[in-house]
């Protein structure tokens, strides 16, 4: 499994939002693309999806941007991967059970990845985004 830029910096911008009274108030785009060196046009896209999926608000206008919409411990990291990446399956046959694998009912190694599946939904889904904010050097 390998976590894409797009989730990397989703994750990312969640955090830069909650240290940047990102929770109170809005946070313009271009301040937090260069705080975090990402690409303006590329954040649009990431935004839109947090938008999309109900993870952050956004305000057009003076005084505008993007505010999360809770509190940074009730942003789990696995809701924010499961927004923006195709899966976080470490396998193609647990990705796809439709792909159609005739060692399936035999397969010595599948028990292995649906524990390790288990096991990165488990991290994931206890990890916080106020859990990262915590462990910050700045």
């Amino acid at each position: 499994m390998l976590i894409s830029t797009k989730g990397r910096y989703a994750i990312r911008v969640l955090c830069d939002m909650a240290s940047n009274n990102g929770v109170s108030q809005y946070v313009s785009l271009p301040e937090i693309a260069k705080r975090q060196e990402i690409s303006l046009k590329y954040l649009e896209r990431i935004m839109s999806l947090m938008v999309k999926g109900g993870l952050v608000t956004s305000s057009h206008g003076k005084g505008g941007g993007y505010k999360l919409i809770r509190k940074p411990e009730d942003y789990s990291i696995l809701e924010v991967l499961n927004l923006t990446e195709e899966s976080l399956a470490p396998v193609e046959c647990l990705k796809n059970k439709d792909v159609g694998c005739k060692r399936r009912d035999k397969c010595p190694t599948l028990k292995m990845w649906k524990e390790t599946s288990e096991l990165l939904t488990d991290f994931f889904g206890h990890k916080t985004i106020a859990d990262l904010m915590a462990n910050q050097t700045i």
